[in-house]
């Protein structure tokens, strides 16, 4: 995010990746009207023990039970806490042998709750960033600030 790379940004990277295969989605997708993020769609229903149902179809041949744990293995690739994400030694090793316990993911980065995303935004927007709705004017205000609605500044806080 800070322009910064390394080990775990690559494991970041790549557990993203295992999430788009799996699901065969992308990291934002469109779904109906909304945006959905894949990382917060697998999270939820992770949580929720609905994973099985992110599994591309195209993949149904193949064995749930590896997808299922290559859905895990992408979740502890891109936990929030750097310290917790696995090396790509561990990732290797988990992937290669089914009987190796895995750990229990914790929340990934950047993950978004649909229903409060809006409200968040909005008082991130206030908080984090240079431009608020108050410094505008009433012709500027309605114009909105990005394309998606996240300005740099709230990918870089203070």
């Amino acid at each position: 995010m800070q322009g910064h790379f390394s080990v775990k940004s690559d494991v970041f990277s790549f557990g993203v990746l295992v999430l788009e295969i799996v699901t065969g989605k992308k990291n934002s997708y469109r779904n109906g009207n909304d945006i959905e993020h894949l990382m917060s769609h697998a999270w939820r229903n992770w949580r929720e023990g609905t994973a099985q149902d992110m599994i591309d179809p195209v993949l149904s041949s193949g064995s749930a039970t590896e997808m299922m744990r290559c859905i895990h293995i992408g979740l502890l690739c891109v936990q929030e806490n750097v310290a917790e994400r696995p090396t790509m030694a561990s990732v290797v090793l988990m992937l290669s042998s089914s009987s190796l316990t895995l750990q229990i993911p914790s929340q990934p980065a950047f993950f978004m709750n649909s229903s409060t995303y809006q409200s968040d935004l909005s008082s991130s927007m206030g908080h984090n960033s240079r431009v608020t709705e108050s410094s505008l004017s009433e012709s500027e205000a309605m114009i909105p600030l990005s394309r998606n609605e996240v300005s740099i500044t709230e990918l870089y806080p203070r």
